[in-house]
């Protein structure tokens, strides 16, 4: 599968790239891979530092309230008691991890087959490499507004960690950038268009058809 590369004028160059067939033309994506994986990756974007007073972190006297018989009350030898206003909760929320394991082939799996979808649907674009001197938004947007990419949600794939490109793209609300080696299946469906460096491409070919 051959993708046409685009210069930063949104105009072609000439050249083209070889879209690995057991990534991102897979004859039959697994759409529950697609599904488990993404309930993982937002499951570990929880916080999860939920916490709730049980009886024994309540604040306050141990004294027994009053005597055991003879008030014709129920019962009670602490104020704490979950029974009580102000005590503490039965079985209340703990910190806790909410990640679950899921096997690295899945989730493989996963990427290859959300990549499959958005070289089927047409919303995959090359470009050739480039770079920034200092962070600059403004380019970054004029960039975008070449391939009127500017109102979409755009991921944009590098092949390493390149600061400046990431700054300049940072305050812009619908656009993500992130590495090859990084890109996950949330990030790929979430995105209305995959906005992909040329030497990305050959990252994304070696490392997930290695991944099967």
């Amino acid at each position: 599968m051959e993708a046409i590369v685009y210069n930063i004028e949104g105009k072609e160059t000439g050249r083209t790239v070889n879209l690995k067939e057991e990534v991102f033309g897979l004859e039959n994506p697994n759409d529950h891979a697609i599904y488990q994986d993404i309930r993982l990756i937002l499951a570990r974007k929880r916080q999860g530092t939920h916490k709730a007073k049980e009886r024994g972190e309540i604040k306050g006297t141990t004294k027994k309230p009053y005597r055991q018989k003879g008030t014709g009350n129920a019962r009670a030898g602490s104020r704490k008691s979950p029974l009580w206003r102000h005590g503490g909760r039965v079985f209340g929320p703990r910190p806790r991890d909410y990640g679950f394991k899921l096997n690295k082939k899945t989730r493989a799996l996963a990427r290859k087959s959300a990549l499959t979808y958005k070289a089927r649907e047409e919303q995959l674009t090359v470009i050739e490499n480039f770079e920034f001197e200092s962070p600059k938004t403004k380019q970054f947007l004029e960039i975008l507004s070449k391939f009127n990419y500017a109102n979409k949600k755009t991921v944009l794939i590098t092949p390493e960690n390149n600061t400046n490109v990431y700054l300049s793209g940072r305050n812009l609300p619908k656009t993500h950038v992130t590495t090859a080696k990084d890109l996950n299946t949330y990030d790929i469906l979430n995105a209305d268009i995959l906005l992909i460096m040329e030497d990305a491409v050959n990252v994304i070919n070696e490392r997930f058809s290695s991944a099967s």
